[in-house]
């Protein structure tokens, strides 16, 4: 019998991604797509399907082990009936698709239904079904390009996830909490506020406002392009017709073409009583409820660091537990350590390598039952924050009846133009894989309407860069220092330690650093990451040095304002040159 490799398929930006469950030993028969491992990245965790059928004959991975796309997981000797030739080892395709999701498609489209041939209470060119950053930003640019676009969103307010319950909130709580943070902080340098004043309501209207302000900005630039908005929830009944059930009762909407853009939502472990209102995803966190005397956040990825800053900054006593052995997997070690630093000094709590079996509610609190090499001490908790990452919506969309196809996760399948199987619908954001990030979303979205709008593009981003807003915040992009290290790759890595600039100095700040990684052929960035107060906006400069292939010497001979944090992209050039000022560093030889 032919021996078959089954290897990771797309990750989309993901890398080095820890395997945190074996589903298959050797010896067990494995269908088409049926999952073999589960994997945890910072945002989601998800399943490698198969890529075919047959029995195992020898796993190459373990848990807690990294793997990227193209990386063997598993051989298995090929089931084939008889007289039919075995499955053939996959090949790269000739038009790579994007997403986690795109190997793992199902051997053959679902039939899609005939059309109804029922009249519409809407037509339009272009249907738009979700609208967060991508979804809205796809039916704007639409519009923009002449067509009549259509905007159907299962929410009172546009924004998706990300504004509303997501990205936006969560920043107006933790700019909330870092104003606490310096508060304490001043009485360093002389200035004392006293004990803060707390008052729940304030700050929830004040995050509220924040939201409200979005929403209706975004509700005015729908009516200044003239795109129409729905509110529902939206099913495809066939290719070219979707029903939307709203207050006023269920609409068909016939359309031209269509981007999906349906997003995703948190995922929801078994061994919770998730009907206990004390047991929270990170939507029900930013309501803000209360302030809980103890939280447990479960998972230790960017979600759950957020909340913990926001929560130990608001008073809470926050224990943090991470089932992999670092937090945020993903990012290098170093860029974590920091922050790791910061939360221990703070009276954070944090474990590793802990996994909490189970949850039990009870009248005096919820009661938690830990495994693993670093356990708390205490069980009960005031409540508890599940951060485990986001499953994507695609299987809830009966997109099947479009002849979509849907892997078996709820991802989406899309080539380099974010179209579909099924040429005229296109799919974006956190459905189509890895990264699930809305600037991700917002560029996709924007290149489905100008495809759709018979543009001759694709996607060409290189990097896409991630952001924790933890307090240090910590930014990355490209390559990490820890990919670099398992593939062999010739590389250089210059560490500019913010403890010699002068405006981290000033605001002190100095736990940061900047780290450039360099390929050593070529002096070219092809990595970068940035730990310290306000990396997320210092990243951009980094993951632009690397779309346009800069080298060292053109980031260190651009000039920098003085002084700033900016500078220490500068001076991280200057190191790998061996032109730094700033820092004696001994000669190389």
């Amino acid at each position: 019998m032919a021996k078959i490799e089954l290897r990771v398929p797309d990750l989309g930006d993901d890398k080095d991604v820890p395997v945190i469950e074996l589903l298959v030993q050797p010896g067990d028969v494995v269908k088409k797509d049926q999952g073999l491992v589960t994997l945890e990245s910072d945002k989601a965790t998800m399943e490698v399907p198969a890529s075919a059928a047959g029995t195992i004959t020898e796993l190459r991975v373990k848990v807690g082990d990294t793997v990227s796309a193209g990386d063997v997981i598993a051989i298995a000797e090929a089931v084939a009936a008889a007289g039919s030739p075995a499955p053939k080892l996959a090949e790269p395709s000739a038009g790579p698709a994007k997403g986690i999701g795109a190997e793992a498609a199902p051997a053959k489209a679902p039939a899609a239904a005939a059309d109804t041939g029922a009249n519409a209470d809407v037509e339009c060119e272009v249907l738009v079904l979700g609208a967060g950053p991508g979804g809205y930003t796809a039916a704007f640019r639409s519009a923009d390009l002449g067509l009549d676009t259509v905007l159907v969103e299962r929410y009172e307010s546009l924004g998706g996830v990300c504004l509303n319950v997501g990205c936006i909130p969560s920043k107006a709580l933790l700019h909330a909490a870092e104003v606490l943070v310096e508060a304490k902080h001043a009485a360093e340098f002389g200035i004392e506020f006293g004990t803060p004043k707390i008052d729940l309501g304030k700050l929830r209207g004040h995050k509220d406002k924040v939201v409200g302000q979005m929403v209706k900005g975004l509700a005015g630039m729908a009516k200044q392009r003239k795109v129409r908005t729905l509110t529902g929830e939206g099913r495809f009944v066939s290719p070219h017709e979707l029903e939307v059930r709203t207050q006023e009762g269920v609409k068909r909407v016939r359309f031209g073409q269509c981007i999906i853009a349906a997003g995703s939502q948190p995922v929801k472990l078994g061994g919770f009583p998730w009907d206990d209102a004390r047991v929270m995803d990170s939507t029900d966190a930013l309501l803000l409820t209360d302030i809980p005397k103890s939280l447990l956040v479960v998972g230790g990825g960017i979600i759950g660091l957020e909340m913990a800053c926001v929560y130990s900054a608001l008073g809470s006593q926050v224990t943090v537990v991470e089932f992999m052995d670092q937090l945020m997997p993903g990012a290098d070690k170093d860029l974590v350590k920091p922050l790791a630093d910061l939360l221990k000094k703070r009276g954070v709590a944090v474990h590793l390598g802990c996994k909490v079996a189970k949850v039990d509610a009870k009248k005096d609190g919820l009661h938690a039952t830990f495994e693993g090499a670093s356990v708390p001490a205490g069980t009960k908790y005031d409540r508890v924050l599940v951060s485990v990452g986001r499953a994507p919506n695609g299987g809830k969309l009966d997109a099947d009846k479009a002849g979509v196809n849907v892997t078996d996760r709820g991802f989406i399948p899309v080539d380099k133009q974010m179209r579909t199987n099924v040429p005229h619908i296109f799919a974006i954001g956190d459905l189509v894989g890895q990264p699930m990030l809305a600037h991700k979303a917002t560029h996709e979205g924007k290149l489905a309407a100008e495809v759709a709008a018979g543009h001759k593009k694709e996607w060409v981003a290189r990097v896409i860069p991630s952001v924790a807003y933890t307090d240090p915040e910590i930014a990355w992009v490209g390559v990490t220092e820890t990919e670099a290290k398992a593939k062999g790759l010739a590389v250089g890595v210059a560490k500019f330690p913010w403890a010699a600039s002068g405006r981290a100095v000033g605001i002190g700040r100095t736990e940061g650093f900047t780290k450039l990684i360099f390929d050593e052929h070529t002096e070219r960035v092809i990595g970068a990451g940035i730990v310290g107060v306000h990396a997320g906006d210092l990243i951009a400069e980094l993951a632009l040095a690397i779309e346009m292939g800069c080298e060292a010497s053109d980031i260190g001979h651009t000039i920098h304002p003085h002084p700033t944090l900016s500078e220490s992209v500068a001076m991280a050039a200057e190191i790998q040159e061996g032109s730094i000022t700033d820092l004696y560093l001994p000669r190389k030889k």
